[in-house]
Parts: structure tokens; sequence; C-alpha cells
């Protein structure tokens, strides 16, 4: 069974970094291009930042220069690294594939959720 986790949220103070990490198990096949999308309380998920195959990255403007994405082929894994965060960053973040890829999550999980205090 294929799947997506991610994981490294938590509680940190405006300002300060965090690293998210998108992890692929299930398959030896490579995941191909991964989104990062968050949803806060009330509001509709959105995507933050992506990264395809090759390397080519696009973000967001709300996060363009804040937010950095990456990926390591080698053990099938797309990092978020959030930088200069702000509360209105607050919510819970996802990764996914497009939704043709084999990696797709339909159900899209519990996410990891990121809290920023002013």
């Amino acid at each position: 069974q294929v799947q997506l986790v991610e994981s490294g949220g938590g509680l940190v103070q405006a300002g300060g970094s965090l690293r998210l990490s998108c992890v692929a198990s299930g398959s030896t096949d490579s995941i191909g291009a991964i989104g990062w999308y968050r949803q806060a309380p009330g509001k509709r998920r959105q995507l933050v930042a992506g990264i395809m195959t090759l390397g080519t990255e696009n973000y967001a403007p709300s996060v363009k220069g804040r937010f950095f994405v990456s990926r390591d082929n080698a053990n099938n894994t797309v990092y978020l690294q959030m930088n200069s965060l702000k509360p209105e960053d607050t919510a819970v973040y996802y990764c996914n594939a497009p939704s043709g890829s084999r990696w797709y999550k339909a159900s899209w999980g519990q996410g990891t959720q990121v809290t920023v205090s002013s």
C-alpha cells in the first residue's frame, strides 16, 4: 500500500523555522511531483509549494522567499523548509501528489499541525 506521510509540525514563535517531511513508502516508484498544501481553520485548503520530478519549484506568493521545498529522491522524501514563520502560517499542512499519480491520497489524512505564536 503506497503512502505519503507528513511530519515535522509543531509550535513555534513568530520568526522561527520548521522543516516538514513528506515520506513515501510502499513502492520503489519515484514519487514524482509533490505539492505542499495547508488548511487553516475555516478556510479552504491551498497549495503553498510544489516541486516537480526534476526539481522545478513553485510557491504561493504568501510564502515565496520564506518557504523552500526540496526533495531527496534516493529516500523518496520531500521537505518543506519554513522560515520567518508568521501567525498566519498556522494551519494543518499536507503533502500530496497530483490526482493522476499512484501516490495521490484521495483521503488527505491528518496532516501535520503547524502553530505559530505571536
